[in-house]
Order: C-alpha cells, then structure tokens, then sequence
C-alpha cells in the first residue's frame, strides 16, 4: 500500500481542484439560467442546477478528503510498523 501513497496524494489534489471547477461553473451556468440568458429554459432549472453542482462538489470533495484520510491512516500505520 505504501507505493501507492504518491497517487492518493496527486489523485486527492486533483480531485480537489476537478470540484472547485464543478462549482464554479456549475453556479456561472445556474446564475446564467435564473437571469434568462437562455430565453427558453424556465428560472427554476437553475436553481436546480446549482444544487445539482453543489452535491457534485460535495461528492468530490468527500472523495478528496477520504483519500487525504487513507494516506494519514497508512502514514500512522508505518510509524506503528517502525
């Protein structure tokens, strides 16, 4: 399990960044859709698709955060070990 500590760490890291980039464009295209830019959608659809990508950032930061979590439980496991 030690040899895959660097992949956890680059793979949380990106993870992390993949979910501010979900919110972000996520809230730009839900603000879009309540101020009509898009005339044939309903204001409603995105308050919806704000949510939507406020749980996808949720989910992918939880991801993130498990594997940070993983790579301490290891890093603790290998004091124990030496």
């Amino acid at each position: 399990m030690r040899e895959h500590l660097g992949f956890l760490k680059i793979s949380s890291v990106a993870v992390k960044i993949a979910a501010w980039i979900f919110l972000l464009l996520g809230v730009l295209a839900g603000v879009s859709l309540i101020f009509k830019v898009d005339a044939t959608q309903p204001a409603w659809v995105g308050y919806v698709v704000i949510a939507l990508y406020i749980f996808v950032f949720f989910f992918c930061y939880l991801i993130a955060k498990i594997a940070d979590l993983l790579v301490k439980i290891i890093h603790e496991i290998k004091k124990e070990e030496d």
